[in-house]
Parts: structure tokens; C-alpha cells; sequence
């Protein structure tokens, strides 16, 4: 049994998506591990992380919507706004996705489904720096 750790850097350009599937692949691959599995986690209380369809763009325009309207900047609701509007509406969107994920590794490279990728989701407005820890587990 072999492990590999490596931390991910992902600058972002302020709310939205953005897909970090290639660059955990090749973390994967440059572990020489063929069969375990990789564990992703984003060390942000304002960002997490998700699997979903790579294909449509339409479909991550369509998440922000809603959760625009799920969670609006600003709402009267959230007393904690240190860093402004979009702070605490940040958190909760974190909250209610995961920070957290894990995918199967076969033949060295990521068990996803053929329209799925891996994005790391940027909640705040304005960009920041973001790290993922992958922890790749299994044999080579």
C-alpha cells in the first residue's frame, strides 16, 4: 500500500465554477498509484467542492442561479458580514454542498463518469487563492 499527498493550488476569478479535473489527474498519475483511491479536500470555509457535468456550461450557469436565489447576498438574515454582502451567504453555500470529496482510482487515473468532473466552487465575489489537499491511497 502507497500514499501520496499534494497540495493543489486554484486561483479563482470570483464566484463560479471552476474545473480542476485535469490537475488532480495529474497529481494521480504522478502518484504511480493504479488502484485506491483519492480523497480531495478544500482547506476554505468559502468554497467546496463538487462532481458534476463537464459538458454543458449551462449547467454551472444554472447552479449559481439557484443558488443565488437560495442564498442571496445580503440578506437581513446573516449578522456576520465582516468581509461583506457575500460573506456569510458564502458559508452557507459551503455548508450545503461539501468540502470534501472522494473518487475511485483504476489504471492510474480517476474512475469518473464520462460527463462527470471534478470543480472546485468559488462562493465568494471576489477572487481568492485556494488550496485542495488530494490524498491518493492504494497500490501501484
Amino acid at each position: 500500500m502507497r500514499q501520496h499527498l499534494a497540495t493543489i493550488i486554484i486561483p479563482t476569478h470570483g464566484r463560479g465554477l471552476v474545473d480542476i479535473t485535469s490537475r488532480v489527474q495529474e497529481n494521480v498519475a504522478a502518484s504511480g498509484i493504479a488502484l485506491g483511491i483519492a480523497t480531495l479536500f478544500v482547506r476554505h470555509t468559502s468554497a467546496s467542492l463538487l462532481i458534476q457535468e463537464n459538458a454543458d456550461p449551462a449547467v454551472r450557469s444554472d447552479l449559481e442561479r439557484f443558488f443565488a436565489r437560495l442564498v442571496p447576498d445580503g440578506d437581513p438574515l446573516f449578522r456576520h458580514q465582516d468581509e461583506g454582502p457575500d460573506d456569510m451567504p458564502a458559508h452557507v453555500r459551503a455548508a450545503l454542498t461539501t468540502v470534501n470529496l472522494a473518487v475511485p482510482v483504476k489504471g492510474g487515473v480517476l474512475a469518473l463518469g464520462t460527463w462527470q468532473g471534478i470543480y472546485l466552487w468559488e462562493h465568494r465575489t471576489q477572487g481568492h487563492r485556494r488550496e485542495v489537499m488530494l490524498h491518493v491511497l492504494g497500490e501501484p
